[in-house]
């Protein structure tokens, strides 16, 4: 094999638990999966393997009632993500470069801090985010991300204030 195929690996067991978390959070059990996230942070630590703590905190952020305990996993997600290399992502299972992650995590930090009523920071990251467009593949993740910071973006510009 070549230097220049990408050998993606299948998910390590962390990944797959953590899928399991994001499958029982999308079926409506965001206790269980806030349990399983928890449980899985307390075995891989802030000093983890930083694909595993980017993955985990991005989906244990999901899953918090709290913005400002979301916010904390955002940002837990977004530092991990920063020394995320390809390699290391292709390794660990995960389908295209790092730089793909980022509308995503800069989507969730905008939605957080608009809940949070800091605006300017939601602009920041919808901002960021809008410029890591163009690094999503051209999918249903990739449209779903877009759209979503499509409607930030509206719910931004027509001063809608968060629900509690």
């Amino acid at each position: 094999m070549s230097d220049e195929t990408p050998n993606v690996a299948a998910p390590d067991d962390v990944m797959t638990r953590i899928g399991r978390g994001i499958e029982l959070n999308q079926r409506g059990e965001k206790a269980r999966a806030h349990a399983l996230f928890t449980d899985l942070w307390s075995q891989i630590g802030p000093d983890g393997d930083a694909v595993h703590r980017c993955a985990l905190a991005h989906s244990m952020a999901d899953t918090c009632d709290d913005p400002h305990e979301e916010l904390r996993w955002d940002l837990e997600a977004l530092r991990a993500a920063d020394s995320v290399t390809d390699e290391h992502a292709s390794a660990a299972g995960m389908a295209g470069p790092v730089a793909a992650f980022y509308p995503s995590l800069h989507l969730n930090l905008g939605e957080v801090h608009r809940k949070l009523g800091d605006l300017d920071a939601a602009r920041r990251h919808l901002d960021l985010g809008g410029r890591a467009v163009s690094t999503l593949p051209d999918d249903d993740y990739g449209q779903m991300i877009t759209a979503g910071l499509d409607a930030l973006r509206q719910r931004l510009d027509s001063g809608e204030q968060p629900t509690s």
